[in-house]
């Protein structure tokens, strides 16, 4: 099947999108446990992006996995399937031109490794958010844990299932940051990317 699929090619290019924005493109990649803070600073970074007129997109674990990633369960299998679903989609948006940030667990080192193959690495920041469980079951915004814990859900990262840290990530914050210091290192980190 695959010899009968031909990319087409289009006559604007990424450079082109690019140069039309005023701005490069890439991802900024949040990764950490559920309830580390990821999508809240995400957030908080896409506003202050927009504000400087740069144009973003974010995607978020959640609202992904209700659209795109739907049926997908949280299995090792369809995690790294998730992930490498994600990175696709985070590279068409940056071939048009978006600063794309993406807030998800992506628990495992060789799909955060793959969606970088996949953006390339001039185009990935990854982020860090090294928030310790028990803060992160502290919050328990969704009540994952919980149910976790009372073994209503399996396969929770943190709880029944492995999360492997990042060993050099771009950036790594912890709960001891507030969002704006958080939301200050990462612009400091990309200024010069932009």
């Amino acid at each position: 099947m695959d010899k009968n699929i031909v990319a087409h090619t289009y006559k604007i290019s990424r450079e082109e999108r690019r140069k039309a924005n005023g701005h490069n493109s890439f991802l900024i990649f949040f990764t950490g446990l559920s309830g580390s803070g990821k999508s809240t600073i995400a957030n908080a970074l896409e506003q202050r992006l927009f504000e400087k007129n740069i144009k973003t997109y974010a995607l978020d674990g959640d609202n992904i996995r209700k659209g795109i990633n739907k049926g997908l369960s949280f299995s090792p299998e369809d995690r790294s399937e998730n992930n490498r679903r994600i990175a696709e989609i985070a590279k068409l948006f940056i071939d048009a031109g978006i600063v794309v940030l993406a807030a998800f667990v992506a628990p495992y080192k060789k799909d955060r490794l793959s969606i970088k193959d996949t953006v390339g690495n001039d185009n990935y920041i990854e982020v860090f958010v090294n928030t310790s469980l028990e803060v992160c079951e502290k919050r328990d915004v969704k009540g994952l844990y919980e149910k976790a814990r009372k073994g209503e859900i399996k396969n929770m990262t943190g709880i029944s299932a492995p999360y492997e840290m990042p060993e050099q990530p771009d950036i790594e914050l912890t709960e001891h940051h507030t969002i704006d210091e958080a939301v200050n290192l990462i612009i400091e980190k990309i200024k010069n990317k932009i």
